[in-house]
């Protein structure tokens, strides 16, 4: 048994709207040549692999590759959100 708690990790404060890096994070993870499409290519490629041991591998790639980084601050101590 589980309990599902929709709340975030980290509290966010969005103070100024950014449309186009918006639009740029979403193609980065979304887009055709994005962090999930990759992932999704290399967990899809894993079931036809022959080797047990390059499944594990192609797994921990695929999966390395849909965990979401944190994003860095920038050289003013501001994160990118913030820009």
């Amino acid at each position: 048994m589980f309990v599902y708690e929709k709340k975030l990790q980290y509290p966010v404060r969005i103070k100024n709207t950014n449309p186009q890096l918006a639009s740029f994070i979403i193609s980065q993870y979304g887009g055709p040549d994005g962090e999930l499409g990759a992932s999704l290519r290399y967990l899809s490629q894993r079931y036809s692999m022959p080797y047990p041991e390059l499944k594990g591998l192609l797994t921990d790639i695929g999966t390395a590759g849909s965990i979401v980084p944190p994003f860095s601050p920038g050289p003013a101590g501001q994160g990118l959100l913030s820009r």
